[in-house]
């Protein structure tokens, strides 16, 4: 099984000591099986709990993963190189329209916010050993939720959606469990569990979200121990959860109490469609939703809400780290959220034009094209090299699919917050040119 390695110890300490050198050295490399624990137990004349307390440091430091019945084995080291990277640069005179940011013309100016926030300020600066959490941003957060029929919970501030994500993960899973996501899904949360030590479980998913059956098996047969799903305008297919997908989602959530549900409100502030949560206010959940897309990038503002023990856990862990989410921000985004700011609703007719205008355009041409809500378009293709490299070719530079996808097939993404209402028929033929024959059906 372990070809000419050897395990040796007679301790614990010692055992896992001499798993971890034969990882270090490559001897053990990532996804080799490692003997059973009563079988290697034998072979170093040790008791069995020896080796399951060898096996479970391990665990604990990420060295090793274990799934049931299939066994223990040398977990897969983290991608040295971010998904992020896998992109194509545009070189001069080329569109590009593979970046994901927002349209700059439709986010809104902060220099009255900031003037009114730092004027405040000057009269009672911020020190340390005050609440963390702006008494403001967070009774403006919760009256937000609210409107949107988010179960009650106590409000915590965090740097962007995949921070709050990674504390969310960090104070109830350890390494080696696995983490139900959505493929295709945001490619930096694809890199970020398993950097985390955790074991991803691809999710395919539709128009809707995610599959109810993907869920069920992600619980039931490769033991999901969490779900992180994108209830709005998904990167980077922007799929959207409807009415009737919550339903099947919640039904088959509350057949597993135990598991952790992790929603990602991506659609916050940009999106038409109405927000179904597939919380219940029961069990363990976190709901999250960022102001990048709306409000800007730069400002690095998350709210989220869950059930009480896991917001308090996060907030304190938060208390031993950074300490807080910068309050002047926080007190940024709340002047930003009381003089209404941003209309989501004009700003959804904005992409809606754009992202509607294109998939109808591929259509008319035979392109399968997908995008609910949101600034992205999700293209299935036959060859995702060959359809990058000929629509590079032709002037236009978009994300190849890989950087989104575990299981899920070939396809590139489009980002139209670039677009003008002129592009959408040249970037059709373009498309159309270079996509392809794709398999239809959902992303999985």
């Amino acid at each position: 099984m372990l070809g000419d390695y050897r395990i040796e110890g007679r301790r614990a300490s010692d055992i896992a000591a001499s798993v971890e050198r034969g990882v270090g050295d490559g001897a053990l490399p990532p996804g080799q099986l490692l003997p059973p624990m009563r079988e290697l137990a034998a072979t170093l004349g040790v008791n069995p709990n020896t080796v399951a307390a060898a096996y479970r440091t391990l665990r604990e430091r990420g060295v090793i993963e274990t799934d049931g019945r299939r066994g223990s084995r040398v977990r897969s080291r983290p991608a040295t190189t971010a998904r992020g990277s896998i992109r194509v640069e545009a070189p001069e005179g080329v569109r590009d329209v593979s970046n994901g940011s927002p349209d700059p013309a439709l986010l809104p100016p902060l220099g009255e916010a900031f003037a009114e926030v730092a004027r405040r300020y000057a009269e009672q600066p911020g020190m340390y050993g005050e609440a963390p959490l702006d008494e403001e941003f967070a009774r403006l957060a919760r009256a937000a939720f609210d409107a949107d029929g988010v179960p009650d919970g106590p409000v915590g501030v965090a740097s962007g959606s995949l921070d709050a994500v990674e504390r969310v993960l960090a104070v109830h899973l350890r390494p080696g469990d696995a983490v139900a996501v959505e493929d295709p899904g945001w490619g930096s949360l694809l890199d970020l569990v398993p950097a985390l030590g955790l074991r991803p479980v691809p999710m395919a998913v539709d128009d809707e979200g995610p599959l109810p059956e993907e869920v069920e098996r992600a619980i039931r047969r490769d033991g999901a121990r969490a779900v992180i799903v994108t209830d709005r305008a998904q990167n980077p297919t922007g799929a959207c959860v409807t009415e009737g997908r919550a339903r099947e989602l919640r039904r088959v959530l509350a057949g597993h109490p135990g598991v952790l549900l992790v929603e990602d409100d991506h659609g916050h502030g940009i999106v038409a469609q109405p927000l179904h949560p597939l919380a219940g206010g029961e069990g363990r959940w976190v709901l999250v939703r960022s102001v990048a897309k709306a409000y800007g990038p730069d400002l690095r503002i998350a709210a989220f809400t869950g059930d009480a023990e896991t917001v308090d856990r996060v907030l304190g862990r938060q208390r031993l780290g950074p300490g807080w989410v910068s309050r002047l921000l926080q007190q940024t985004v709340a002047q930003l959220w009381a003089t209404d700011a941003v209309d989501p609703a004009v700003v959804a007719r904005s992409y809606g034009k754009r992202r509607d205008g294109l998939v109808r355009a591929l259509a008319r041409r035979g392109v399968e094209a997908h995008g609910r809500a949101g600034m992205n378009v999700w293209v299935p293709v036959a060859d995702e090299t060959g359809a990058v490299a000929r629509l590079l070719a032709a002037g236009w530079a978009v994300a190849p699919g890989a950087r989104f996808r575990m299981e899920a097939g070939p396809a590139v993404r489009l980002t139209v917050s670039g677009l003008t209402v002129g592009d959408v028929e040249p970037l059709a033929d373009a498309v159309a040119g270079a996509a392809g024959v794709a398999v239809a059906g959902s992303f999985g």
